[in-house]
């Protein structure tokens, strides 16, 4: 059985965001982008705990996990895994101060 996907609102900026950057360059590698994380984000749900744990400076992430989107390794996934759901943090590039962003 497959827990629910949840994104919060910065999940969603996140996507957005890399979408439109990519769509600059091509428009079809922009839809692929969004069509890999959300196939991403279903594999999660179905098997939450393939993720990484995650330690931050900050106390508040400790149950983060982070997991690659699929066909754009560069890009990662951070989620939360509840008991009925996994929430979908952030969607950011791998070479991003990534500590910074959960402060």
């Amino acid at each position: 059985m497959s827990l629910r996907v949840l994104r919060t609102p910065r999940a969603k900026r996140d996507l957005a965001e890399v979408a439109s950057f990519l769509a600059e360059e091509s428009f079809q590698v922009s839809e692929r982008f969004l069509d890999s994380a959300q196939v991403t984000f279903l594999a999660l749900a179905k098997m939450p705990r393939i993720g990484v744990s995650q330690e931050f400076r900050s106390g508040r992430f400790n149950d983060v996990r982070m997991w690659r989107v699929r066909d754009f390794e560069k890009f990662l996934v951070f989620y939360r895994v509840l008991t009925d759901a996994i929430v979908v943090l952030r969607v950011i590039h791998g070479a991003r101060d990534i500590e910074s962003l959960f402060r």
